[in-house]
């Protein structure tokens, strides 16, 4: 499991602990699918839940699971797809909706030894893809996916991690999918869009992420994302939120990254 599913799921569940009402988001699912880790990795926000890095962290994996759960509901589509679910826990929070959590096949596995182990079922389709061996929209439909129904799918705290050119090879995978086919994914802005608090953490993350294997790749400015045939709907920042302004806790928006919310014309 990659250290990155591993915080963004504590942050969820230190929310919900640390932070003030109202809570920008209820993930009640995240710290039982942390298992043994689950203290270990929320004591950090326990004891400093105001230092700017800790606060910045459950501020953007908040905004960016409210913002695209609620662009979910919105959409009225009953099909999901999750790309890079990591401990994404929607398919164990919601009912009347077909839910495919697509990832490593070793996350995958990990993933459901944690789920086990916290009593929780396995409801979702589970899709194990390689991204450098297997097309993505054929293991959807080999998983069950309608191709000829469109889809709601959400690629949060990835984009990140992955080049350029592997980007516009997913969305362009994913332009075969049916009109009507919406995507909410996050990308990280280049250094001169950052605000001093983005730059801030930034300099702190990037480095420690590099040594953990997963360097920070991918960059983009609002104005060139490329969609390979999706229509940009809207994209927004942490300070377009509404749930981030005159909070009584230590959450503040940033210019760190960005939500981009398109559909497949």
């Amino acid at each position: 499991m990659k250290r990155s599913a591993l915080t963004a799921a504590a942050a969820r569940a230190a929310h919900l602990i640390v932070d003030a009402e109202p809570f920008i988001f209820a993930d009640t699912l995240a710290y039982q699918v942390l298992g043994e880790q689950a203290e270990e990795l929320v004591q950090y926000h326990r004891l400093h839940g105001t230092h700017p890095i800790l606060a910045g962290a459950r501020a953007t994996v908040t905004t960016r699971s409210h913002y695209t759960e609620t662009r979910l509901a919105a959409s009225g589509l009953d099909q999901y797809v999750v790309l890079g679910a990591g401990l994404d826990t929607f398919a164990y929070r919601a009912t009347g909706i077909r839910i495919f959590e697509v990832d490593h096949p070793a996350t995958q596995a990990r993933k459901l030894e944690l789920l086990a182990a916290a009593g929780i079922p396995a409801s979702a389709t589970y899709v194990p893809v390689d991204f450098e061996q297997d097309s993505l929209t054929k293991q959807l439909v080999h998983g069950g996916l309608d191709p000829a129904r469109p889809a709601f799918v959400s690629w949060l705290g990835v984009t990140m991690y992955l080049t350029p050119q592997a980007i516009a090879q997913t969305l362009a995978d994913l332009s075969t999918l049916a009109p009507g086919t919406e995507i909410v994914f996050d990308y990280l802005l280049p250094e001169d869009l950052r605000d001093p608090a983005g730059q801030a953490y930034a300099a702190a993350i990037s480095a420690h992420s590099a040594e953990n294997g997963e360097p920070w790749l991918s960059f983009f400015r609002p104005d060139q994302l490329a969609l390979q045939g999706f229509s940009l709907i809207e994209t927004v920042g942490q300070h377009d939120l509404p749930c981030l302004k005159n909070r009584a806790d230590a959450l503040t928006a940033s210019a760190l990254s960005m939500i981009a919310h398109a559909r497949l014309r």
